[in-house]
């Protein structure tokens, strides 16, 4: 009778196959989240560098803490469907459910407050950014932990 004996190489492989569906997913989280708000972040960030300005600097933190948040909170859900997956298609499909789930969100939060969030991060309101992303880490958790099976 023979056995299948696995190998570190086949761990290796699986790994590198996780790896090649979880980097792309978070690349497209991250340009799904840059396409759906209607600021752009990456210029903010920059010119609040470049400045002397404390709104532009403002603006620039607030975005930054917003975007990191969309983006460590799509992780830790992706962690968690990295681990339970049955298949690589599995991963793939939870994280787009994931990513989709997000925007959601941050829309949600939109509608439901009393303030623009996509007037109040481009003008620096730094505590809305960081109230953004600690709900996209609420989020991310939430949504790891929905994924079982």
């Amino acid at each position: 009778m023979g056995t299948v004996e696995t190998t570190q190489w086949d761990h290796i492989l699986n790994f590198l196959q996780y790896l090649g569906v979880s980097l792309p997913l978070l690349a497209f989280g991250l340009l799904a989240f840059l396409v759906t708000t209607p600021y752009n972040e990456f210029a903010l960030i920059r010119e609040g560098a470049a400045t002397d300005d404390l709104r532009k600097i403002n603006a620039a933190k607030a975005a930054a803490h917003d975007l990191g948040g969309k983006i460590i909170g799509l992780a830790i859900m992706l962690a968690s469907a990295i681990y339970h997956s049955v298949s690589l298609l599995d991963l793939a499909l939870w994280g787009i459910v994931g990513i989709f789930a997000q925007v959601i969100v941050f829309y949600l939060f939109e509608w439901l407050t009393p303030f623009k969030v996509v007037r109040e991060i481009p003008n620096g309101n730094v505590s809305v950014g960081i109230f953004a992303s600690r709900l996209s880490l609420a989020t991310g958790l939430i949504m790891a932990a929905l994924i079982s099976y």
